[in-house]
Protein backbone atom coordinates (compact mmCIF):
# COMPACT_ATOMS: atom_id res chain seq x y z
CA UNK A 1 0.00 0.00 0.00
CA UNK A 2 1.37 3.40 -0.99
CA UNK A 3 2.16 5.98 1.66
CA UNK A 4 0.74 9.51 1.50
CA UNK A 5 2.54 12.85 1.60
CA UNK A 6 0.16 15.62 2.64
CA UNK A 7 1.08 19.26 2.11
CA UNK A 8 -0.98 22.41 1.70
CA UNK A 9 -1.05 26.15 1.06
CA UNK A 10 1.94 26.72 -1.22
CA UNK A 11 0.97 30.33 -2.06
CA UNK A 12 3.24 30.41 -5.10
CA UNK A 13 3.54 33.97 -6.40
CA UNK A 14 4.11 35.45 -2.97
CA UNK A 15 7.67 36.83 -2.85
CA UNK A 16 10.15 34.06 -3.75
CA UNK A 17 7.85 31.14 -2.94
CA UNK A 18 8.33 29.46 -6.31
CA UNK A 19 12.01 29.03 -5.40
CA UNK A 20 11.09 27.98 -1.89
CA UNK A 21 8.78 25.28 -3.26
CA UNK A 22 11.65 23.83 -5.32
CA UNK A 23 13.78 23.79 -2.15
CA UNK A 24 10.99 21.99 -0.31
CA UNK A 25 10.72 19.39 -3.07
CA UNK A 26 14.48 18.72 -2.88
CA UNK A 27 14.30 18.49 0.91
CA UNK A 28 11.35 16.13 0.76
CA UNK A 29 12.97 13.94 -1.86
CA UNK A 30 16.11 13.61 0.26
CA UNK A 31 14.20 12.82 3.45
CA UNK A 32 11.89 10.12 2.11
CA UNK A 33 12.67 6.47 2.71
CA UNK A 34 11.99 4.57 -0.48
CA UNK A 35 11.32 5.71 -4.02
CA UNK A 36 9.05 8.69 -4.83
CA UNK A 37 6.82 6.33 -6.80
CA UNK A 38 5.91 4.61 -3.52
CA UNK A 39 4.03 7.75 -2.39
CA UNK A 40 0.87 9.64 -3.28
CA UNK A 41 1.41 13.39 -2.83
CA UNK A 42 -1.75 15.33 -1.92
CA UNK A 43 -1.83 19.15 -2.00
CA UNK A 44 -4.93 20.54 -0.34
CA UNK A 45 -5.33 23.88 -2.07
CA UNK A 46 -4.00 27.43 -2.23
CA UNK A 47 -1.40 26.47 -4.79
CA UNK A 48 -1.11 30.13 -5.80
CA UNK A 49 -1.27 33.29 -3.72
CA UNK A 50 -3.29 35.31 -6.21
CA UNK A 51 -4.85 33.71 -9.27
CA UNK A 52 -5.20 37.15 -10.88
CA UNK A 53 -1.44 37.44 -11.11
CA UNK A 54 -0.19 36.50 -14.55
CA UNK A 55 1.67 33.18 -14.78
CA UNK A 56 0.82 32.13 -11.19
CA UNK A 57 -0.55 28.77 -12.36
CA UNK A 58 2.48 28.32 -14.63
CA UNK A 59 4.88 28.82 -11.72
CA UNK A 60 3.14 26.03 -9.81
CA UNK A 61 3.21 23.77 -12.85
CA UNK A 62 6.98 24.17 -13.03
CA UNK A 63 7.22 22.77 -9.52
CA UNK A 64 4.84 19.94 -10.36
CA UNK A 65 6.90 19.10 -13.45
CA UNK A 66 9.99 18.94 -11.25
CA UNK A 67 8.18 16.47 -8.97
CA UNK A 68 7.46 14.28 -11.98
CA UNK A 69 11.12 14.45 -13.06
CA UNK A 70 12.13 13.16 -9.62
CA UNK A 71 9.73 10.22 -9.93
CA UNK A 72 6.59 11.38 -8.08
CA UNK A 73 4.02 9.71 -10.30
CA UNK A 74 0.95 10.35 -8.19
CA UNK A 75 0.25 14.01 -7.37
CA UNK A 76 -3.33 14.87 -6.40
CA UNK A 77 -4.55 18.40 -5.74
CA UNK A 78 -7.67 20.48 -5.31
CA UNK A 79 -8.31 24.25 -5.34
CA UNK A 80 -8.40 26.65 -2.41
CA UNK A 81 -9.79 30.15 -2.11
CA UNK A 82 -6.58 31.77 -3.43
CA UNK A 83 -6.66 29.55 -6.52
CA UNK A 84 -9.86 31.28 -7.64
CA UNK A 85 -8.82 34.87 -6.97
CA UNK A 86 -7.13 36.92 -4.27
CA UNK A 87 -8.21 34.74 -1.35
CA UNK A 88 -10.82 37.25 -0.22
CA UNK A 89 -12.52 37.69 -3.59
CA UNK A 90 -13.05 34.84 -6.03
CA UNK A 91 -14.30 34.73 -9.61
CA UNK A 92 -16.11 31.95 -11.46
CA UNK A 93 -13.82 32.27 -14.49
CA UNK A 94 -11.03 30.59 -12.54
CA UNK A 95 -12.97 27.32 -12.17
CA UNK A 96 -12.33 26.31 -15.79
CA UNK A 97 -8.89 27.91 -15.87
CA UNK A 98 -7.81 25.87 -12.84
CA UNK A 99 -9.14 22.63 -14.28
CA UNK A 100 -7.44 23.15 -17.62
CA UNK A 101 -4.14 24.11 -15.98
CA UNK A 102 -3.91 21.31 -13.42
CA UNK A 103 -6.03 18.48 -14.81
CA UNK A 104 -5.70 19.19 -18.52
CA UNK A 105 -9.47 18.89 -18.95
CA UNK A 106 -12.82 19.73 -17.46
CA UNK A 107 -13.65 17.45 -14.55
CA UNK A 108 -16.38 17.16 -11.96
CA UNK A 109 -16.00 17.23 -8.19
CA UNK A 110 -15.79 15.06 -6.20
CA UNK A 111 -12.66 13.91 -8.01
CA UNK A 112 -12.01 10.19 -7.57
CA UNK A 113 -8.67 8.39 -7.99
CA UNK A 114 -8.12 4.79 -6.98
CA UNK A 115 -4.45 4.08 -6.40
CA UNK A 116 -3.11 0.86 -4.93
CA UNK A 117 -6.42 -0.12 -3.27
CA UNK A 118 -6.97 3.34 -1.76
CA UNK A 119 -9.83 5.58 -2.92
CA UNK A 120 -8.82 9.24 -2.92
CA UNK A 121 -11.78 11.63 -3.11
CA UNK A 122 -11.07 15.32 -3.67
CA UNK A 123 -13.67 18.00 -2.94
CA UNK A 124 -13.88 21.60 -4.13
CA UNK A 125 -14.73 23.57 -1.00
CA UNK A 126 -15.15 26.73 -3.10
CA UNK A 127 -17.91 25.21 -5.22
CA UNK A 128 -20.67 27.44 -3.84
CA UNK A 129 -18.60 30.47 -2.84
CA UNK A 130 -18.24 32.21 -6.18
CA UNK A 131 -21.64 33.84 -6.64
CA UNK A 132 -21.82 37.65 -6.53
CA UNK A 133 -23.56 37.62 -3.16
CA UNK A 134 -20.96 35.49 -1.35
CA UNK A 135 -17.71 35.84 -3.29
CA UNK A 136 -16.09 37.96 -0.56
CA UNK A 137 -13.93 36.68 2.30
CA UNK A 138 -12.27 33.29 2.79
CA UNK A 139 -15.17 31.00 3.61
CA UNK A 140 -15.92 27.77 1.82
CA UNK A 141 -19.01 25.81 0.88
CA UNK A 142 -19.33 22.43 -0.82
CA UNK A 143 -22.96 22.75 -1.85
CA UNK A 144 -25.82 20.27 -2.02
CA UNK A 145 -24.90 18.93 -5.47
CA UNK A 146 -21.36 17.99 -4.45
CA UNK A 147 -22.44 16.50 -1.11
CA UNK A 148 -25.06 14.36 -2.86
CA UNK A 149 -22.44 13.20 -5.36
CA UNK A 150 -20.04 12.41 -2.51
CA UNK A 151 -22.57 10.13 -0.83
CA UNK A 152 -23.23 8.36 -4.13
CA UNK A 153 -19.52 7.88 -4.83
CA UNK A 154 -18.80 6.46 -1.37
CA UNK A 155 -21.45 3.77 -1.90
CA UNK A 156 -20.26 2.76 -5.37
CA UNK A 157 -18.87 -0.75 -5.62
CA UNK A 158 -15.43 0.35 -6.84
CA UNK A 159 -14.99 2.66 -3.83
CA UNK A 160 -16.52 0.27 -1.31
CA UNK A 161 -14.17 -2.46 -2.55
CA UNK A 162 -11.10 -0.40 -1.66
CA UNK A 163 -9.41 -1.18 1.64
CA UNK A 164 -9.09 2.53 2.53
CA UNK A 165 -10.88 5.79 1.69
CA UNK A 166 -9.25 9.25 1.95
CA UNK A 167 -11.15 12.52 1.57
CA UNK A 168 -9.26 15.74 0.93
CA UNK A 169 -10.42 19.36 0.64
CA UNK A 170 -9.09 22.84 1.31
CA UNK A 171 -11.25 24.36 4.05
CA UNK A 172 -10.93 23.18 7.63
CA UNK A 173 -14.03 21.05 8.34
CA UNK A 174 -13.89 21.23 12.15
CA UNK A 175 -12.40 24.42 13.53
CA UNK A 176 -14.55 27.52 13.17
CA UNK A 177 -12.88 30.85 12.50
CA UNK A 178 -14.69 34.07 11.54
CA UNK A 179 -14.95 34.46 7.75
CA UNK A 180 -12.80 31.35 7.20
CA UNK A 181 -15.17 28.50 8.02
CA UNK A 182 -16.57 25.71 5.86
CA UNK A 183 -20.20 26.81 5.92
CA UNK A 184 -21.72 23.37 5.40
CA UNK A 185 -19.36 21.34 7.59
CA UNK A 186 -22.33 19.90 9.50
CA UNK A 187 -23.83 18.63 6.27
CA UNK A 188 -20.50 17.05 5.33
CA UNK A 189 -20.42 15.40 8.76
CA UNK A 190 -23.95 14.08 8.22
CA UNK A 191 -22.98 12.49 4.90
CA UNK A 192 -19.83 10.86 6.30
CA UNK A 193 -21.63 9.61 9.42
CA UNK A 194 -24.33 8.05 7.24
CA UNK A 195 -21.66 6.29 5.21
CA UNK A 196 -19.74 5.05 8.26
CA UNK A 197 -22.98 3.81 9.85
CA UNK A 198 -23.24 1.51 6.82
CA UNK A 199 -19.88 -0.01 7.71
CA UNK A 200 -17.90 1.88 5.06
CA UNK A 201 -14.81 3.39 6.67
CA UNK A 202 -13.49 6.89 6.14
CA UNK A 203 -9.84 6.42 6.99
CA UNK A 204 -8.53 9.97 6.67
CA UNK A 205 -9.68 13.51 5.97
CA UNK A 206 -6.97 15.95 4.88
CA UNK A 207 -7.21 19.74 4.63
CA UNK A 208 -5.37 23.05 5.01
CA UNK A 209 -6.48 26.71 4.88
CA UNK A 210 -5.93 27.73 8.53
CA UNK A 211 -2.11 27.47 8.33
CA UNK A 212 -2.00 25.98 11.84
CA UNK A 213 -0.87 22.47 10.94
CA UNK A 214 -2.58 20.70 13.82
CA UNK A 215 -3.92 17.13 13.94
CA UNK A 216 -7.54 16.58 14.94
CA UNK A 217 -7.50 12.79 14.93
CA UNK A 218 -10.69 11.05 15.99
CA UNK A 219 -13.08 13.88 15.02
CA UNK A 220 -16.32 12.55 13.55
CA UNK A 221 -14.99 9.03 14.24
CA UNK A 222 -12.29 9.41 11.57
CA UNK A 223 -8.90 8.12 12.78
CA UNK A 224 -6.76 10.58 10.79
CA UNK A 225 -7.79 14.25 10.49
CA UNK A 226 -4.84 16.40 9.43
CA UNK A 227 -4.34 20.11 8.79
CA UNK A 228 -1.10 20.42 6.82
CA UNK A 229 -0.58 24.09 7.67
CA UNK A 230 1.33 26.07 5.02
CA UNK A 231 4.32 24.24 3.62
CA UNK A 232 5.99 27.52 2.56
CA UNK A 233 5.27 29.24 5.91
CA UNK A 234 3.16 32.01 4.33
CA UNK A 235 2.98 34.70 7.07
CA UNK A 236 -0.29 36.06 8.37
CA UNK A 237 -1.14 39.79 8.21
CA UNK A 238 0.79 41.74 10.83
CA UNK A 239 -2.37 42.68 12.71
CA UNK A 240 -2.94 39.02 13.68
CA UNK A 241 0.62 37.68 13.44
CA UNK A 242 1.32 38.63 17.06
CA UNK A 243 -1.30 36.21 18.42
CA UNK A 244 0.33 32.92 19.56
CA UNK A 245 -2.81 30.91 18.77
CA UNK A 246 -2.53 32.03 15.13
CA UNK A 247 1.06 30.82 14.81
CA UNK A 248 1.86 29.68 11.28
CA UNK A 249 3.13 26.13 10.98
CA UNK A 250 4.24 23.74 8.27
CA UNK A 251 3.09 20.18 8.87
CA UNK A 252 3.87 18.14 5.78
CA UNK A 253 3.08 14.64 6.98
CA UNK A 254 4.05 11.19 5.84
CA UNK A 255 1.01 8.99 6.34
CA UNK A 256 1.03 5.20 6.30
CA UNK A 257 -2.55 3.92 6.34
CA UNK A 258 -1.37 0.37 6.98
CA UNK A 259 -0.08 1.41 10.43
CA UNK A 260 -1.64 3.31 13.38
CA UNK A 261 -1.82 7.13 13.18
CA UNK A 262 0.88 7.36 15.86
CA UNK A 263 3.41 6.25 13.26
CA UNK A 264 2.72 9.21 10.95
CA UNK A 265 5.35 11.93 11.11
CA UNK A 266 6.16 15.45 9.91
CA UNK A 267 8.99 16.25 7.49
CA UNK A 268 10.65 19.56 8.35
CA UNK A 269 12.66 21.73 5.96
CA UNK A 270 14.80 24.61 7.18
CA UNK A 271 14.75 27.84 5.19
CA UNK A 272 17.71 30.15 4.86
CA UNK A 273 17.11 33.87 5.44
CA UNK A 274 18.05 36.37 2.79
CA UNK A 275 19.73 39.71 3.45
CA UNK A 276 16.44 41.34 4.44
CA UNK A 277 15.82 38.74 7.12
CA UNK A 278 12.97 37.15 5.16
CA UNK A 279 12.74 33.37 5.12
Amino acid sequence: MKKIIHMSDLHIGYKNFNQRFIHIIDCLNSALPGKPSHYVLIITGDLVNNANKKDSYQEVLQGLDYLKELGFKHVLLIPGNHDYGTGNRGKKKFISLFKQAFYGKEIDYPKVDIIDDIAFIGLDSMAKELNWYNELWAQGQLGKKQLTALETILTQDMVKACSKRVIYLHHHPFKWRPLHELKDSRKLHKVLKKIMDKGISIDAILFGHNHEGKPHNGKWGIPRCYDAGTVTLKPRPKYVDWAPWFKVKSSTRIIDLSNPPETDYIVSCEYQKDASGEL
